[in-house]
């Protein structure tokens, strides 16, 4: 592959992720601080609406009408701006979330647009995409390591002013991408393709059923963490709470490395079992450790983030792939990012928000005997979800793919 290419991806996938990274760990204590803590998971739910609203607008927009690379362009740097402008409306929850909404609706849909512009210009996938997409958790990494390291700017307004500025800097900068023409064009898109409804026809199995349900439900408490982590860490006064966090970003990339190698050996339920029960150990050591303030559970639940994610949701991607064919696989990775990403994140967030609310009302200190029950509910749910899969998951699907 040309090097030049390359080069580009890569930088591509890293100023995509800084993007998102930059604000969306720090912003719940940001809004904490200036007097917004009580809507902070609205914050959170724009994301999953987006999640929701992405598929239609790639599929029956952006994929039959605008090259990749304008389409790209274009929605970073509307959603730069938006970002970039929210801090100014503070003051106003209402249009302080409205702007966090019009960046996600716009960012959202570029997660699927990178990735389809590389696989445009890379071959063969399976060996190049891995190592372009990493440059894409680099980025999430050093955007924490920016905004709460480097400026010590976690409860401050820098985080989204970075994001801002830096989705302009990338929707400029997507326009010296490698032209990419639209995927579809020409073709007549349905609305049961966009939600995957075909694919889950001819998917439907028990245990497909059983792992979508599960992926849905497992997404519930899941909006927990991204939610409420950085402010639990901050009210037990860890310095620096988005760098932190970022240590889990840094698990991820070794994680990673280990699916295909576990895939192999043991199989798909095995996986996501262990996935699952990473969530479960996580909310369990957050719960212990609140009262007084366990430096090594706190850090150690954080650490897991790479077996969660990578063992869960990585895994489940290929599970899908394999179980769809060719015709359906987009469809079906499409309908899973919807079910997960979107439904289940929005459910939760908005169910997590609410219990936060009732069950920690304060901040700081005074709150660190409150914590213990808010994360002992997704600790039991996610528990009761294990066992639930364990008991119904029964396929022994195992995959030597290159992750």
């Amino acid at each position: 592959m040309n090097p030049k290419t390359y080069f580009q991806l890569s930088a591509m996938m890293f100023i995509e992720f800084f993007v998102w990274g930059a604000w969306y760990v720090t912003v719940g204590n940001y809004m904490t601080t200036v007097d917004m803590g009580q809507v902070v998971f609205w914050a959170y739910t724009v994301g999953p609406i987006g999640a929701i609203v992405s598929p239609f607008f790639l599929g029956m927009i952006a994929d039959r009408f605008f090259s990749t690379e304008k389409v790209l362009g274009t929605l970073h740097i509307i959603g730069g701006i938006a970002m970039f402008c929210a801090p100014f409306v503070a003051y106003s929850a209402p249009l302080f979330i409205v702007l966090l909404l019009l960046h996600m609706l716009c960012y959202m849909p570029t997660i699927g647009l990178v990735n389809s512009l590389a696989f445009h210009n890379i071959g063969p996938q399976e060996k190049h995409f891995p190592i372009i997409r990493v440059f894409g958790t680099i980025g999430w990494i050093v955007a924490n390591i920016v905004v709460s390291y480097v400026l010590n700017a976690d409860k401050t307004a820098i985080p989204l002013y970075i994001a801002g500025g830096a989705g302009v800097f990338m929707g400029l900068y997507s326009f010296t991408l490698p032209h990419t023409p639209p995927p579809a064009a020409g073709e007549v898109v349905k609305v049961r393709q966009i939600l995957g409804i075909d694919a889950l026809a001819q998917l439907k199995s028990r245990e497909f059923i059983v792992f979508i349900v599960s992926s849905f439900l497992i997404c519930i408490p899941l909006a927990t963490y991204y939610t409420y982590a950085p402010i639990f860490v901050s009210d037990a006064n860890i310095a620096n709470p988005a760098f932190k966090l970022s240590f889990g970003q840094m698990s991820e990339v070794i994680f990673m490395l280990a699916v295909p190698f576990f895939f192999a050996r043991f199989g798909v339920k095995w996986i996501l079992l262990v996935g699952m029960f990473a969530w479960f150990l996580r909310y369990a050591l957050f719960a212990l450790a609140a009262p007084g303030v366990i430096l090594w559970m706190i850090m150690f639940g954080i650490i897991l983030h790479g077996l969660c994610y990578d063992f869960f949701f990585v895994a489940g991607q290929i599970y899908v792939d394999k179980k769809a064919n060719p015709k359906i696989r987009a469809q079906a990775q499409g309908f899973l990012v919807l079910i997960t990403y979107g439904a289940g994140m929005l459910i939760g967030a908005q169910v997590t928000g609410w219990i936060k609310n009732w069950l920690v009302p304060e901040s700081g200190a005074a709150a660190l005997n409150q914590w213990p029950l808010f994360w002992a509910l997704p600790a039991i749910f996610a528990g009761i979800i294990i066992i639930f899969f364990a008991l119904l998951f029964q396929e022994k699907l195992a995959s030597k793919t290159t992750v």
